[in-house]
Order: structure tokens, then sequence, then C-alpha cells
């Protein structure tokens, strides 16, 4: 009992609790200050969430490319570098894992890992060119990522009407049965949501985040670059090949969702005018869930969650969705303004430590 109780006061547990907390505070007040009922409104967003088998699955499904999204970016801040472009790279995932599914002819067994693989690599290189700008030219990530992103819809747009889009159509043709990582089963067991196997790949991503960056060498050094690069350099490492691998391996997670989105969900992907929303959400997971594997799962669930909910509170509570982006934007408000969170709970620490 005392170990479980020390396990709650750990600080890498209760600073994201309580900012959850604090945030979903501050929503409730800004509801009441908007003439809201806060508690009708969180109950028809968890009625909205657990209130069906349907709704239940479709939330699995929207935070399934926020978890790819989210160790995009946090790959990268574990690195030292600032990848906001994880849309762009979101994007040419799709592109590149919808043009195998459309134009190849394989069987299953090759098909699928082939349309995955060509969705990682394409975000990866897309990440691994403001990788590259940053390692030879000293060009800011942060100016190039955002640029990526632009170029990433554009570009995309273009590979679509030039390669995969009938003339007059807004939409490629559908990918091939053989592409597909729909699991019929499990749809139909949730009343037809969108289940697929991109879940299970998300979970994979964020064992293989924790297992790259710290069980092994290569990790090791691409931390050691991103905390300090001066002295990574003195003791021997190549400070700008660790820069590139360190957008690539981002842009790669980021790639990933964006072909598991295409080629479990829609099956097709159309000419967009306008980004996704993913790789900006992923923003926000990473930050709630403390740049940490299991932390972007947990900040992936509570921001799909909300995501998803929303819409149960406008219908069951009359709340503007836009609300919900205010108890989001709390919720990454305390996260980010840790020293509040630390404040706050230091006496209740202090309180519970001398009865443990």
């Amino acid at each position: 009992m005392h170990r479980l109780g020390r396990m709650f006061l750990k600080e890498s547990f209760l600073v994201p609790l309580v900012a959850i907390l604090l945030g979903l505070l501050t929503g409730a007040i800004a509801m009441l200050a908007g003439g809201f009922d806060p508690l009708l409104a969180y109950q028809s967003l968890l009625k909205k969430v657990f209130g069906s088998l349907y709704n239940f699955g479709e939330t699995i499904r929207q935070i399934t490319p926020l978890i790819f999204t989210g160790l995009s970016v946090a790959f990268a801040f574990r690195t030292g570098l600032f990848n906001i472009g994880v849309e762009g790279q979101f994007i040419m995932g799709m592109a590149a894992s919808v043009l195998v599914g459309v134009t190849v002819d394989l069987p299953v067994y090759l098909h699928v890992p082939l349309s995955l693989f060509a969705g990682a690599l394409a975000g990866g290189l897309w990440g691994a060119i403001a990788g590259w700008l940053k390692a030879v030219r000293g060009v800011h990530e942060v100016i190039t990522t955002i640029m990526l992103n632009w170029t990433g819809l554009y570009f995309s747009n273009y590979i679509l009407n030039a390669f995969l889009v009938p003339e007059g159509a807004q939409q490629s043709e559908p990918i091939k049965e053989s592409a597909s990582i729909s699991i019929v089963w499990l749809s139909e067991l949730f009343d037809n949501a969108r289940m697929h196997w991109g879940t299970l790949l998300a979970l994979l991503a964020a064992v293989v985040f924790y297992i790259v960056l710290w069980k092994t060498k290569a990790g090791f050094e691409l931390r050691s670059v991103g905390f300090n690069p001066h002295a990574s350099e003195y003791a021997g490492m190549n400070v700008k090949r660790n820069i590139i691998n360190a957008m690539l391996i981002g842009g790669a997670f980021a790639g990933l969702g964006g072909a598991c989105e295409v080629l479990g969900v829609f099956h097709y992907h159309t000419i967009m005018s306008a980004m996704t929303g993913y790789g900006f959400d992923g923003i926000a997971v990473a930050l709630i869930g403390g740049n940490t594997a299991s932390g972007v799962v947990l900040g992936a669930i509570l921001l799909g969650a909300l995501n998803h909910g929303a819409s149960g509170m406008n219908f069951g509570a009359g709340v503007p969705v836009e609300l919900v982006r205010v108890v989001i934007a709390a919720v990454i408000f305390f996260v980010a303004a840790h020293g509040i969170v630390k404040l706050l709970r230091r006496p209740v620490v202090a309180k519970q430590k001398e009865v443990l």
C-alpha cells in the first residue's frame, strides 16, 4: 500500500493529473460564464464517448492517429528539436501509402507491409529535409517544418491529380482490398465503427519509441546531441547525422500514422484544401504526455476522447465545440506552466507524506 502511495506521489504522475483537473475546472468556469451547465456538459461528453459500442470504437479510431503524431513531436523534443511539421509528414504518409495501395498488385501479406512502409518512408524523408537543412545549412527547423507543411499539402494534391484521381473527381480510386488494414470482425463487434490494425501499430510504435531512445546506443547519441551538441561533438559523435536521423525517425512515426488513417479508415485519399489537424494536435499530446511514450498514449486518449465527445457536449448541453478547445488549451497551459501546479500541490503532498 505504501508503495502504491509513493507511486501516486511521483511528480511525473501528479503534475499532469493535477493539470488535467485544473484544465477541466477552467473549462467548467468558462461554461458557467457562458450560461451552460458544466456538469451536464461533461456528463454528455462521457455519454458520447462510452454511451454506445459504435461511439467507443470511433473514439479509439480518433485516438490512434494522435498517438502517432504525438510520438513524432515527442521524439523531436527528446532530441532537442521542435518538429511542428508533423502535419506535412502525416499528409505525405497518406499520399505515399494510397499511391502504393491503388497502383500496386500484390498478395495481402506483401501489399499491406509495403503500403505501410511507403507511408513511413515518405513521412521520414519529409522530416529529414528539415533535419538536413538544420544540420548542413543551419536553418531553424521551426521555419522549415512550417513551410514543409504547406508544401506537403500541395505536393500531395499534385500526386493525387497526376496519378490517382479520375478526371472531374475530388478523390482517388479506392485502395485495393489487399492493402486494407481494416478489421472487419472487430468493426462488426463495435457496431460498424471503423476499427483497424493501426491502433495496435500505434501502441507498438510507442514501445519502439521507448526502446530506440532509452535502450540503444543510437538513442543515447540522439538524446546527447539534443542536450548538448558541442559536448557531443567533442565526444566524437556525428552531430549532423544525428540531427537528420532524429527528424527522419520522428517523421516516420507521423508518416506511418497517415498511412494507417488511409489504409484503415477511409481507403482513399481526397484532394485537400486544409490540414487534417492531427499534426498540430500531436504537439498538444506530446506536451500533455511529458514527451514520454506512455505519457503520449495517455495524452492521446485524453485528447481523442475530448475531440470525439465535443459533439456530445454540443447536442447534450448546447455547449459550442469551441469551448472544448478552451478545455484542451487550459490543460496544455497548466501542463506547460507546471510551476503553478507544483505550487498548488505542495501542501497536499506534504500532508500525504506525513500520513505515509
